[in-house]
């Protein structure tokens, strides 16, 4: 019982932290939301994705820093305390949401390997000098032009494209496909989508999955818009070109990729507008500039995090701690 009582109150934190943490991240989200909209894209993606993983990354440190240790130091093996239903129900809950993170991961990881083995079946390799990824031409019914991959990124077009775009144009949508790599937009994806499907009880945090995905594609449309208002133009040229060429009622599917027109493809007119206003400004991409203040921002949270174990793990913390658990433990008996 001892081991059994100790799993079910690391499963109940996992999920009471994730929750109310989750909850804290989406009311602050829309505290912020009018004044992010004079944020660039970048800016609003790093922190909207910082905000959705923020809180699981919180629960599993919670979990491994303070709620294990005190249990294991302070807990008597024969307490005779028992796993009460409502605890029990709480823990069943959290192992729920945990194992349906695990396997849509896996889902959507053989999806991609599976679109992967068929593209490349048929895929003839291209050489494009502004592209350092392979990148494959191929043949399909969607105007396909998407980096697929995390680990391993690939560059994917279909031929459709290759004929139908004009070289500047063409440049201008690898510059959008750049501007993921750079931001590895593709891993962050796999990311949300696991700490989406970890909670199952908070659906709110769909409002930051959806703000995330329209920001990261309006900060790769900002990349290539700040190699210069030409590039802007032809940008925003491509993507009503392929926007076109899209089979009416089709949908791209693209598991854990970076398609050129993002999820959906309603939101080409806002994209093509911003595009236009760019194009008229200054937005030169200050590449040195974000990965110093990208260097800072790890440094000082990893310092932070560095701290926070180090405080917390002082032995008068951890018999805090245990009472906490073990008020838990009497109010779902």
């Amino acid at each position: 019982m001892y081991e059994f009582l100790g799993l079910s109150l690391v499963l109940a934190g996992l999920l009471v932290v994730n929750a109310i943490a989750s909850l804290v991240g989406v009311t602050v989200w829309r505290l912020l939301e009018n004044r992010a909209v004079s944020w660039s894209a970048r800016r609003r993606a790093q922190v909207v994705f910082a905000m959705r993983v923020g809180p699981p990354a919180l629960a599993l440190t919670t979990i491994l820093v303070l709620i294990i240790p005190a249990y294991l130091m302070y807990e008597p093996a024969s307490s005779g305390e028992v796993v009460s239903k409502k605890l029990g129900a709480v823990a069943l809950l959290s192992f729920v949401g945990v194992m349906l993170a695990l396997w849509r991961g896996l889902k959507s990881w053989h999806a991609t390997r599976a679109l992967l083995r068929e593209w490349l079946a048929s895929a003839r390799p291209i050489n494009i000098a502004a592209v350092d990824i392979p990148a494959f031409a191929i043949e399909h019914p969607f105007p396909v032009i998407a980096v697929v991959g995390s680990v391993r990124p690939r560059l994917f077009i279909a031929r459709r494209v290759l004929e139908t775009l004009s070289e500047e144009e063409l440049l201008a949508a690898i510059a959008h496909e750049s501007g993921h790599l750079e931001a590895h937009d593709n891993l962050r994806r796999v990311l949300l989508r696991a700490c989406s499907d970890m909670l199952t009880i908070v659906p709110c945090g769909r409002l930051l999955d959806r703000v995330w995905a329209e920001s990261a594609e309006a900060a790769a449309d900002e990349a290539a818009a700040g190699q210069g208002s030409p590039v802007a133009l032809n940008l925003a040229s491509a993507l009503i070109e392929i926007a076109r060429m899209v089979p009416s009622g089709a949908r791209a599917s693209m598991p854990l990729a970076s398609f050129m027109l993002g999820d959906e493809n309603s939101g080409v007119k806002g994209r093509v507008r911003r595009l236009l206003v760019l194009a008229g400004t200054s937005v030169e991409h200050d590449r040195r500039a974000y990965r110093l203040r990208r260097w800072v921002t790890r440094s000082a949270l990893t310092s932070s995090l560095i701290l926070l174990v180090l405080l917390l793990a002082h032995s008068s913390a951890l018999v805090q701690i245990h009472n906490a658990i073990e008020s838990a433990v009497r109010l779902l008996s």
